[in-house]
């Protein structure tokens, strides 16, 4: 009987050892699980804050130096003309007042000239070279000197010219360089009287590429303004060209006074050789032909009986018959 019961209980047992096995292993599981996430974690934020000290490292080294200049690049070169036709009261005085704006805006006068027309009004021609900063200030100050008759303007983009040829400056100096320091090393005669050809070509070469850059920088630099000054309202053409009646009659009469001009021209030309062959003639008919031998009178014709006879005149009939008996 005892030992039934012993059996019994010992069943029991079994089971409730088994489940409390597996739950000590499961919690060494989870608790193996957790360190390990733990480490992990704690590897993960040190690898990160070194690499936070790396990266931080470098920055404070960077930071330290001083930053590298931006290159900036080249601005545009812009070539600036204008034209302006004003009509004025008084050209002298708008002149010197052009002179005057020109002359604040930090430019000068490059060319002058002035003439009159048959009705004595006066009429300018000037040009203009003012700084680009100053382009429009001056070209509205211009326009409000009088009536504005007529007005261009024109901007052109050479700033590709400007680089290519800069770029080519360079690289020609550097040559010529090159070709200084060769003569100097040279010893033959032969190769110092050819590095001297080489080298005058490229001074050459580089003269002309000086001379289109200061163009270039003048023309950039400086904007052109040509100003023309008058007294008088310039025409303009109407919006209808074609020719009327008025215009036909003022066409002929122009027609016909430029026939007469041309006519009396050619008389006036052929007046000299008119005079001397008129003076010719005159010396022939009073002065040589009555010098001249005259010829004389034809003779009569003689045979060897003696002069032939002449014939008689026939006689004249009487205007009155005799009467017949």
């Amino acid at each position: 009987m005892r030992t039934a019961r012993s059996a019994r209980s010992a069943r029991p047992a079994r089971p409730a050892r088994a489940l409390v096995g597996i739950l000590l292993a499961a919690s060494l599981a989870l608790a193996g699980c957790g360190g390990a996430d733990d480490s992990g974690a704690g590897a993960s934020a040190k690898s990160a804050g070194g690499g936070a000290d790396v990266a931080a490292g470098p920055a404070r080294a960077d930071s330290a130096k001083p930053a590298p200049k931006t290159q900036r690049l080249p601005q545009n070169a812009i070539v600036r003309t204008a034209s302006l036709t004003l009509q004025v009261k008084d050209v002298p005085k708008a002149l010197d007042q052009a002179r005057a704006t020109a002359e604040d805006a930090g430019g000068y006068v490059g060319k002058e000239s002035t003439s009159r027309d048959a009705g004595g009004h006066e009429h300018t021609r000037v040009v203009l070279r003012v700084p680009g900063a100053t382009y429009d200030e001056v070209l509205s100050g211009l326009q409000g000197t009088g009536r504005l008759i007529d007005r261009t303007a024109q901007a052109e983009d050479v700033t590709d010219q400007v680089v290519d040829v800069d770029s080519r400056v360079k690289s020609q100096r550097a040559s010529v360089d090159r070709i200084r320091a060769l003569m100097d090393r040279a010893t033959k005669l032969s190769d110092v009287v050819t590095l001297e050809g080489e080298l005058s070509t490229r001074q050459a070469d580089l003269e002309a590429l000086l001379a289109q850059q200061a163009s270039l920088k003048d023309r950039t630099s400086l904007a052109t303004i040509t100003l023309s000054l008058s007294e008088t309202p310039v025409k303009k053409a109407a919006g209808d060209d074609s020719p009327g009646v008025l215009d036909a009659l003022t066409g002929g009469w122009h027609v016909f006074v430029t026939m007469l001009r041309w006519i009396v021209l050619a008389l006036g030309a052929a007046l000299p050789f008119a005079a001397c062959a008129a003076l010719l003639t005159l010396l022939w008919l009073r002065i040589v032909r009555p010098r001249l031998p005259r010829r004389g009178e034809p003779a009569t014709a003689m045979t060897a009986l003696g002069p032939l006879p002449s014939a008689r005149p026939a006689p004249e009939p009487s205007e009155e018959r005799p009467d017949r008996d």
